[in-house]
């Protein structure tokens, strides 16, 4: 097999269990590999280390299969890995309510680049990585294997991360049926409808499903400010839970539609709803301006912080809509807010909001710290799988 031979004390983060190999930390090659074929990663002494997928374009060179070597990367590694990974999923999928959920997580299932989400009866995939493209047909045969009820997979790799592993963005249905337009999904008995064609991600935001619950337990009775509503997920959670009144904030006129119809379709009275096609910073102003205010406000925007030069700048972006948000919250008012920046480390988050708040002259106490649902697990290895970060803040004076 052919090898990787890193540089000299560059291997502890290998013995750390973390599953990349940077180009930087290896020395040479012993033998040819093609792009995501495995390779073995060896000490500069010789010591065996781990068995990788290759990436000659990536920077992150190979992305780790396995520590154990006897272990061997076949249709069985990847049936064992996904099989355990079926198993962490399945009290969420067997409670009867919720028939949406992630099913392999990457790098945090032992699987790196490969995310498998599951709506109702599809499936769909992003192979984000050298070694995913390399083991794709062996994994999607595998996976309508193990999913007999699935009618058909989907794929979703229209993202650039895949041009740095030299891959190509691409969409498609890999097995049996395309999916329809729309894919009715329950989350914790709440239903929606799933653009997997052209939604964020692979359709929706599968990781907030624990805290668009809580947010269900806070609302009753209050004027909710939902931002970067997208589909409306919070605003229909919020709704549920006796919510007073709801705005949706969003920029795209698609997703505002889809919201509408995802709360027609729980039932709920859309006389109580809003949908404002605007960019969110410009609304806050103009709501601070015109001296509104709600009870509960939910931050969710996009990632700010894209690479490390990006640190600063979207510190800034974070901290300018908390303080917003602060000023538009009435005493004992909530704030759920977000960064789903994996680059962003929690305890800055946490300053950003309190600063903001300070900034606000508001005084507010952190209720709850919030991370992504347990179907988005984080290895106790890869803590850049913890890339969602989230407070409630309550509001005092």
């Amino acid at each position: 097999m052919p090898t990787l031979i890193l540089k000299p004390k560059r291997e502890k983060s290998l013995l750390n269990r973390h599953p990349w190999v940077f180009s930087g930390a290896i020395a040479r090659a012993d033998g040819q590999a093609d792009i995501g074929e495995s390779v073995d990663i060896k000490a500069a002494d010789g010591r065996w280390l781990a068995r990788a997928a290759f990436s000659p374009q990536s920077q992150i060179r190979a992305r780790v299969w396995t520590f154990n070597r006897d272990e061997t990367i076949d249709e069985h590694f990847f049936r064992r890995r996904v099989e355990t990974a079926m198993a962490l999923r399945q009290p969420i999928l067997e409670s009867g309510d919720t028939t949406a959920c992630r099913i392999v997580c990457a790098e945090s299932d032992g699987l790196p680049g490969l995310i498998v989400d599951g709506y109702d009866r599809w499936l769909v995939c992003q192979f984000l990585a050298a070694g995913g493209e390399y083991w794709k047909k062996t994994i999607v045969e595998m996976l309508a294997e193990l999913f007999p009820d699935c009618r058909g997979i989907y794929e979703r790799s229209d993202v650039n991360v895949r041009r740095k592993e030299g891959l190509k963005p691409i969409t498609g249905v890999l097995w049996g049926e395309a999916p329809p337009e729309r894919i009715d999904i329950l989350e914790n008995g709440r239903r929606y409808q799933v653009d997997v064609y052209t939604g964020h991600k692979t359709g929706f935001y599968l990781d907030q499903r624990d805290n668009r619950s809580k947010v269900a337990v806070s609302a009753k009775n209050r004027r909710v400010l939902n931002c970067f509503s997208y589909t409306g997920g919070f605003a229909v959670a919020a709704l549920i839970g006796g919510a007073r009144r709801v705005t949706n904030v969003d920029t795209s006129a698609t997703a505002l539609a889809l919201a509408r119809e995802n709360v027609a379709m729980n039932g709920l009275d859309d006389a109580r709803v809003e949908y404002i096609d605007r960019d969110v910073f410009t609304y806050l102003r103009a709501c601070h301006a015109a001296r509104e205010k709600f009870d509960l406000i939910v931050l969710d925007p996009p990632k700010f912080v894209k690479s490390k030069s990006d640190l600063k700048r979207g510190a800034r972006g974070y901290k300018d809509i908390n303080r917003l948000a602060f000023e538009l919250l009435d005493p004992g008012g909530l704030l759920f807010t977000f960064s789903c920046s994996g680059l962003m480390p929690p305890e800055l988050f946490q300053k950003i909001v309190a600063d903001a708040a300070l900034d606000a002259g508001r005084s507010a106490a952190i209720l709850n710290i919030l991370h992504q649902a347990s179907d988005h697990p984080t290895a106790l290895a890869f803590p850049e799988g913890s890339y969602l970060n989230g407070l409630v803040c309550r509001v005092s004076t």
